[in-house]
């Protein structure tokens, strides 16, 4: 109403301030399209083929009566948790195949779940709109102990605890993040800035661990410091919905697997995308990204049932991973690098290696 009533007194002042803020933001384009030299991809012709790239499924967990939603690792390396559309979170033995812990949530749709960083909690939520933390210790039924810690507006896309079990950083479908303190269950810090559901989350692996990237159906990717609750970076390209984020280990960059069928990699120093992982022949949208440990190998998880195989420096594609009867929806490396999981609305998770 304000600017309406502005414009009504004085018509050319704001359309000079129009006019002058477009080109202020074409003079800004410019001279970042100077500091631009070339893609990783073109340094990555210098670079030896990976020769030989030899991965087969190992295991295969089955328990779920239906889609499987989300999935991670327990820093134990052996441990998994999942989520589903059936309303349940299981806790595996990697190595066995066992199921150690059920536990069933009070909605279907459990679209996000997280390991805490000592293994012995985990944290899941959905369509209740909530984040619940349950202590994972063999003695006792986890759900005796459960503890809700996040609320939103709108369902739980993905959480993920900082560095230790005491923080847990929330993404939802309200468009907002949110760091909680777990003891207290207080809001620490919100982060406000995307203008569509936030999809997906994670924190940089750097020693100081202050920032994390987002990204959501808005099409952006941003950056935010977790001290100050301020949007840093913004990073657009995508030309759908963001279904999943995830830093670069040396957390100098980080990825993205998107609707508009591509993964793309957005450098934070350089302030832009440095590389583009797609073919003419893959049409599907990605749901899941990870790096190998070295950083080497991008692994995509994509609606036509496969997992890509980039070589991340390259951009080209290394091999297909035919490995579910339906959509992969979540993909995660093991901490120590040696095996692969994948999810998928098949009902069914994978463990590679």
């Amino acid at each position: 109403m304000a600017t309406e009533a502005l414009r009504a007194e004085n018509p050319e002042s704001i359309e000079a301030l129009s006019r002058e803020a477009e080109s202020l933001k074409t003079r800004l384009a410019e001279e970042k399209a100077k500091l631009n030299d070339v893609d990783s991809c073109v340094i990555g012709q210098r670079l030896e083929s990976l020769q030989n790239f030899n991965i087969k499924p190992r295991r295969t967990l089955k328990g779920h009566q239906g889609k499987v939603l989300c999935m991670d690792w327990s820093s134990d390396k052996r441990h998994i948790v999942s989520s589903s559309q059936d309303g349940k979170m299981l806790i595996w033995d990697a190595h066995t195949t066992n199921k150690e812990h059920a536990i069933t949530m009070p909605t279907t749709w459990v679209m996000a779940c997280s390991y805490g960083p000592s293994g012995s909690v985990v944290a899941c939520g959905g369509l209740d709109n909530k984040c619940t933390l349950y202590p994972v210790n063999m003695d006792e039924d986890p759900a005796t102990k459960k503890k809700a810690v996040a609320t939103h507006t709108s369902y739980l896309s993905c959480c993920s605890f900082t560095s230790s079990d005491h923080q847990i950083l929330t993404g939802s479908g309200d468009s907002t993040c949110a760091l909680w303190d777990v003891e207290s269950a207080q809001l620490i810090q919100s982060f406000h800035g995307h203008a569509g559901d936030v999809m997906s989350i994670d924190l940089s692996p750097t020693e100081t661990g202050n920032i994390f990237v987002s990204g959501g159906c808005d099409k952006v990717a941003m950056v935010w410091d977790m001290r100050t609750g301020d949007c840093v970076q913004v990073f657009d390209g995508h030309e759908s919905d963001i279904n999943s984020v995830k830093f670069y280990p040396s957390g100098d960059a980080f990825a993205t697997g998107s609707d508009d069928a591509t993964c793309r990699l957005f450098d934070l120093r350089a302030d832009r995308e440095v590389n583009c992982y797609k073919k003419d022949s893959i049409i599907f949208g990605c749901n899941a990204v990870d790096f190998s440990m070295s950083g080497r190998i991008l692994f995509g998880g994509y609606n036509d049932y496969t997992v890509n195989v980039w070589d991340a420096l390259k951009g080209t594609r290394i091999t297909i991973l035919y490995c579910h009867d339906n959509r992969v929806s979540c993909l995660g490396v093991a901490p120590d690098g040696t095996s692969l999981c994948t999810g998928s609305w098949d009902y069914t998770l994978r463990v590679w290696a």
